[in-house]
């Protein structure tokens, strides 16, 4: 009886074996980002991306998925937890590469920035990345600001002053001011640039910005002003303010419009050069990408609010309106 059990046991354990073996071989990617984990089609998109060079989850890849929920502090131990686990590649955001390009020089990353990347010191070299990163960056020297300003023109045609906000974390924007002023010149616009100190600065902020008799506002980019989404949407609605923004996510919170380089195509993006880097080419054979789609977004609903009448024109061009 006990010898039949052991050799049942015995048998089940080398049934089992090549599935174990199996599951030890599959290459893992880490995924990082600063943000909350409940963005899911930005890892959607960086799903479909492994997917294209021939990766799918589960299957031959295994994804490590980390979200410090905006808490940068988790940042490092989040980065040391996808170290331990011997990734292959690591997948990052703005807020998180420079803590993963600080913790390795050997393994691969791959990440997504809204900054010139040679600026950041991620690369010497947009063409011809050196060390072990690569990546997408938002970058557009301004051009995108002056779409945003473009866009506040079509939206609120009698706003003169429009007042750029401005996350102090944020250094990506400070290179695009001097081409929103020039813009916005050109518009017949004055724009004012303003910081947010922190969390208890957000309300006193829009205080000044009404006090200015600005007729816009223009929100850049930032780790701080997107964890504070909700709070910026509302104080915007509380003050009757058009607002551009420059992510969807603020216009799915009641935000008015936003423009930008799409997050999922990026990702999609990133997930396709994570797949070619499992496949054995190195992150310096990999030119700094550009997004290749971008996405308007317009919150019906909102310009109702604000007593807004949407033109057709814009209706027509947006790639999403949100009633």
């Amino acid at each position: 009886m006990k010898r039949r059990k052991f050799i049942t046991l015995l048998g089940g354990a080398a049934a089992a074996w090549p599935l174990a073996a199996r599951a030890q071989v599959l290459p893992s990617v880490g995924l990082l980002r600063s943000a909350s984990g409940a963005v899911s089609h930005v890892v959607t998109a960086f799903r479909q991306g492994l997917a294209e060079a021939g990766f799918v989850e589960d299957r031959n890849v295994v994804i490590e998925q980390r979200f410090a929920d905006n808490q940068l502090h988790r940042l490092p131990e989040l980065a040391a937890d996808l170290l331990r686990r011997q990734v292959a590649v690591i997948v990052c955001n703005g807020p998180a590469v420079q803590v993963v390009k600080a913790a390795t020089t050997s393994i691969p990353i791959v990440f997504v920035v809204g900054d010139d990347p040679v600026r950041m010191g991620l690369v010497s070299s947009l063409n011809r990345p050196d060390g072990n990163l690569t990546g997408v960056t938002f970058f557009g020297g301004g051009q995108l600001g002056a779409k945003r300003l473009e866009l506040l023109r079509e939206l609120v045609p009698k706003a003169a002053h429009v007042v750029i906000l401005l996350d102090p974390g944020n250094t990506g924007i400070e290179v695009e001011l001097t081409s929103l002023e020039a813009a916005g010149g050109a518009l017949g616009m004055q724009t004012t640039l303003m910081k947010v100190a922190g969390d208890g600065d957000l309300d006193s902020a829009f205080g000044r910005i009404v006090a200015s008799g600005a007729g816009a506002v223009l929100l850049g980019g930032g780790p701080f002003l997107l964890a504070n989404r909700e709070r910026i949407v509302g104080l915007a609605a509380r003050h009757a303010l058009p607002m551009v923004y420059e992510l969807r996510e603020y216009v799915e919170l009641g935000g008015l419009i936003s423009y930008s380089a799409s997050f999922p195509g990026a990702y999609r993006q990133a997930g396709g050069y994570a797949g070619r880097i499992l496949k054995g080419t190195k992150p310096s054979e990999l030119p700094i990408l550009r997004p290749t789609t971008f996405e308007l977004v317009v919150n019906l609903k909102t310009a109702k609010a604000l007593g807004l009448e949407l033109p057709p024109s814009l209706l027509a061009r947006a790639d999403e309106v949100l009633e």
